[in-house]
């Protein structure tokens, strides 16, 4: 069974707890070790023990972006040197701040990470720490020893301070092996006890009954109650290589050189049973076991061989080590100790490999030359070169192109992490520094071909035999979308970056091309669309024109002269027939694409061609269609099939739309889930109209292909209905004059609408309750959806710039009129988006305001995202709440946040008060991270259709103006 890593405690808050939960063991009597003795040296190295908050900036070699906590200690007080583990410290760029027994708290920063073993050292400003009285845990290795008596100290599962008892078993266990693409240690022996640690005590002090810390806490196995202890002996030899590189008095720390060697070989332990299976000679046996002075049992023995690397076709795994440098080599501190000694100089291995002897002359190569120091940072991707622990994981050599996180461009061509990169633009990607060049060379936008390594769906056809008419009609006007959300754009609650679905042709010319599409597939204007179309082999990118404010469809254009002559001749616009609408018992066609680009077809019958859609909110506040009738067919494709509904001469009668909703499994799961329904096409032929027009724009405008054109406008009645059987609506009191003149107007549906709720901040949120039955709009009654949405549309077509409309309801018994007034939406959606210590600040969208809350302090912005290993993951300011003071200051809207936050300077302490979607307030404090995470905002510019992306504030720059942060480590 593998070892599992020690989960480092990601906590939810930031919070940390007040009092101090330390869990003595009871007395227990030994010849050297009495309770007393316990009690002092505890008194003595709990003061010592720190907490360490880490927040690892980017993922980077083997670790991903994320914060959580640990536990150090402090080994050398005059220079404020504190000993952790690797894991700890992070491979890569790392902040983190230490925290003392009596919460004095104080940041910390990386002097060295071991390239291989799971040690590493922060240092602090001793004089930071004012009112603690501490003295440093003395190191001393040799004191280990089977059967001694321990205690663990640490952060245990986030209890600080927590003192776990075990006793040493074993000193010579195999270095865990936590997982196959992760950090390893190897090249050593651990420790092993029965202590139970947990997540959180990464970095404890294992201590005698002195008060000495004889190991390092580092793993423990899920299990069972194992944990497993580095030995201290390197440990002792890199601490006084930094004691020696700066005197105590001494105010600048500079690098210190560790000198550490390897042959990149991975060496195991192999009792002499083993060894004799492997064909080692009797002879040599003996004479190992003669000239160790341990009673040794056993040898080293070649586990693998890095390509590339100075053993690489010299040693085999395997190979019996026996001799090196002349001298018998058993144990791997002695191994380690030759190769550090001897950076850049050869060794003579002498070894046997199935009996017979060898003899090889390696050169020692530095490995602090094979562990990567820097990083390139673009589109959110994250490259470095290949390191040692990964090259051995994977077997490739060290210093490739390695994709340590692919972000957003990587993402979009499928290249996974812990990929190699091997070309770039057709150019050889072999190390970092020309890849970045070659980057440079490529233009916004532009497609370039990747080759890559990976270091770790079709649709069938179920459509008829012979194609229908409606099939061959449809087919020239069908389009597959593609579509990628940036990371950098993740709006309005979007529960994922790549969305597929089919879209239809519904205007094609010369200059212009306009496509319908469902938004479960197009859900917010901030993406990355491409199409492909079933006429014609080509894929194009597509521009957002149009978000319905309420309805489930977007519009999308392209430029048809990318399609060329013969592209755009092929391809055409399908023929719209919004009236009459569909009634039940109507066959109709579905059509729409397979993942391959085939036209699919059935004949079908409308089940219902008015039903109601109930979509609840998700965890995750979403875009959800509301006040919308659907069609239901007898058959279709399944839930993942989208296309359009014909008559029999291919004339599109409604899109078949892809809705998006949330299952929700018990108290705390839920799943998401997706349903495809008929829409009908009179609402998306309305827009059109408006579009193709050339009509005067009253309000905002559409730049399409270099073209400015009219952006159509909606106006909504800002509340969420949904329908009640007249039958219901008697119980509760409608009268029967009522009653019959709904059934007169509607006598299929018979129904009547009620008001589930109004948007937070809307009009009629004061006016209208929850329960009210909505029976008449300026004095004509209604019963469903559209009727609400003529109401709404003849406000536009009269001459007066009346803006209100009068309803009739019926509330608790009682018949009353109410003018409730109107709003206009365009369909840019959300067209601003703010990120400030990485979380994602916007206006509240409208499935926010759905929820009907908004703060009374003047409302507040948004967050709807946040960033892994960013300030706001460090200090909990998660996504679902309100930011509605900053500083004391507050901010009721994007202009005033950034007015404010502009002025926070890095490494500032900020106090955050915030609202939650469940009214809870709370107030926070965090630190601002202008290095790694400067401010900046991204705006939709309508002069030019584009997305522009703004740095507010930045370390580098002192300005408002540039960007310029330095990703180095």
């Amino acid at each position: 069974m593998e070892d599992s890593l020690e989960k480092l405690l990601e906590s939810e808050s930031s919070e940390m707890k007040d009092e101090l939960s330390m869990e003595i063991d009871p007395p227990f009597k030994e010849n050297h070790a009495t309770a007393e003795d316990w009690r002092k040296a505890l008194h003595n190295v709990v003061p010592a023990v720190v907490v360490l908050r880490t927040t690892a900036c980017r993922a980077f070699d083997t670790e991903s972006a994320g914060a959580s906590y640990a536990t150090g200690f402090v080994v050398d007080k005059r220079r404020g040197i504190i000993l952790t583990n690797r894991h700890v410290v992070k491979p890569g760029p790392v902040v983190a701040e230490a925290t003392f027994v009596n919460r004095e708290e104080t940041p910390v920063y990386p002097i060295y990470r071991d390239p291989v073993h799971d040690f590493g050292f922060f240092r602090y400003d001793p004089a930071a720490i004012q009112f603690l009285s501490y003295e440093e845990i003395p190191l001393a290795p040799e004191a280990a020893c089977v059967g001694l008596e321990i205690r663990v100290v640490g952060n245990d599962s986030g209890e600080k301070i927590s003192i776990l008892a075990g006793t040493l078993a074993r000193l010579d266990r195999d270095a865990p092996h936590y997982k196959k693409d992760g950090y390893n240690d190897f090249n050593t022996f651990y420790m092993q006890a029965a202590s139970g640690t947990k997540g959180g005590s990464s970095g404890s002090p294992v201590i005698d009954w002195q008060g000495r810390a004889i190991a390092l806490n580092a793993g423990s196995k899920t299990s069972s109650a194992s944990a497993f202890f580095f030995p201290l002996e390197r440990v002792v030899r890199a601490l006084n290589f930094l004691q020696k590189g700066r005197a105590s008095g001494q105010d600048n720390w500079e690098a210190v050189s560790i000198p550490r060697g390897t042959l990149q070989t991975t060496f195991v332990h192999k009792g002499f049973d083993e060894t004799r299976r492997l064909g080692l000679q009797t002879e040599t046996e003996q004479l190992v076991r003669h000239a160790s002075p341990l009673s040794e049992t056993g040898m080293l023995v070649v586990d693998s061989v890095v390509p590339g690397g100075p053993a690489y076709n010299h040693l085999e795994p395997g190979d019996v080590l026996v001799r090196m440098n002349g001298e018998v080599t058993t144990q791997f501190l002695k191994m380690e100790t030759l190769l550090d000694d001897s950076v850049g100089q050869n060794v003579e291995l002498q070894f046997e490999r199935g009996g017979t002897p060898l003899t090889v002359q390696l050169k020692v190569e530095d490995l602090h030359s094979i562990t990567p120091n820097h990083f390139l940072e673009v589109s959110g991707a994250v490259i470095h070169p290949l390191s040692y622990q990964q090259a051995r994981n994977f077997r490739f050599h060290c210093g490739l192109v390695y994709v340590s996180e692919p972000g957003y461009m990587l993402y979009r061509a499928g290249v996974p992490r812990h990929a190699i990169i091997k070309k770039l633009a057709r150019k050889q990607a072999l190390v970092v520094g020309p890849t970045l060049e070659v980057i440079k060379g490529v233009d916004v936008g532009e497609q370039v071909a990747n080759g890559i390594t990976n270091m770790e769906d079709s649709s069938s056809d179920n459509g008829n035999g012979n194609a229908s008419v409606a099939e061959r009609v449809i087919e020239p006007t069908l389009v597959m979308f593609e579509v990628y959300v940036p990371s950098s754009c993740m709006l309005d609650g979007v529960h994922s970056q790549h969305f597929v679905g089919t879209g239809v042709i519904i205007y094609h010319s010369q200059d212009m091309g306009l496509v319908a599409v469902d938004k479960n597939t197009v859900a917010i204007s901030a993406s990355d669309v491409m199409l492909s179309f079933a006429a014609f082999p080509i894929e194009i990118p597509g521009e957002v024109v149009f978000l319905h404010p309420v309805h489930n469809y977007a519009i999308i254009a392209y430029d048809p002269s990318a399609l060329g002559a013969t592209g755009a001749s092929l391809v055409r616009a399908a023929q719209l027939l919004p009236e009459p609408g569909l009634h039940r018992g109507e066959s109709v066609y579905l059509v729409g694409l397979s993942r391959s680009l085939q036209t699919t077809s059935r004949k079908s019958v409308v089940t219902n061609p008015c039903a109601a859609l109930n979509i609840s909110s998700a965890d995750s506040p979403r875009y959800r269609a509301t006040n919308m009738e659907v069609i239901e067919l007898d058959t279709d494709f399944g839930s993942n099939f989208s296309g359009v509904l014909t008559d029999e001469e291919g004339r599109v009668k409604a899109i078949w739309g892809s809705f998006s909703t949330q299952i929700k499994y018990g108290v705390n799961s839920s799943e998401d889930h997706q349903f495809v329904r008929g829409i009908p096409i009179h609402s998306i032929s309305q827009v059109l109209d408006k579009i193709i027009s050339g009509a005067k724009a009253k309000g905002p405008s559409l730049l399409i292909n270099g073209v400015t054109r009219p952006m159509p406008l909606v106006r909504i009645l800002e509340v969420e209905l949904y329908p009640t059987l007249l039958s219901k609506a008697r119980s509760f009191g409608l009268n029967n004059n009522w009653i019959q003149a709904l059934a007169k107007k509607d006598p299929v549906r018979r129904q009547v609408l009620r008001v589930k709720g109004c948007l937070a901040g809307s009009k009629a949120e004061n006016l209208l309750e929850q329960g009210d039955m909505v029976l008449a709009i300026n004095k004509k009654p209604v019963t469903c959806f559209q009727d609400v949405e003529d109401a709404c549309h003849a406000l536009d077509l009269s001459d007066n710039m009346e803006e209100k409309l009068q309803l009739t309801i019926f509330r608790q018994g009682c018949e009353i009129e109410v003018v409730v007034g109107t709003d206009i939406r365009d369909g840019n959606g959300t067209k601003r988006v703010i990120n400030w210590c990485g979380c994602f600040v916007q206006e509240p969208h409208p499935a926010v305001r759905a929820l009907g809350f908004l703060p009374e302090e003047g409302h507040g912005v948004y967050v709807t995202r946040w960033s892994h290993g960013s300030p706001v993951h460090r200090y909990g300011l998660y996504a679902l709440q309100w930011i509605v003071e900053v500083n004391g200051k507050p901010t009721p809207d994007l202009d005033a946040f950034v007015n404010v936050t502009k002025e926070i300077e890095d490494g500032e302490f900020v106090r955050v008060r915030t609202i939650h979607l469940n009214g809870k307030p709370r107030v926070l404090t965090l630190k601002q991270d202008l290095h790694y995470w400067p401010t900046w905002e991204l705006r939709f510019d309508p002069e030019t259709s584009m997305w522009q992306r703004k740095t507010i504030k930045s370390l580098a720059t002192g300005d408002n103006n540039n960007n310029k942060n330095n990703n180095s480590l």
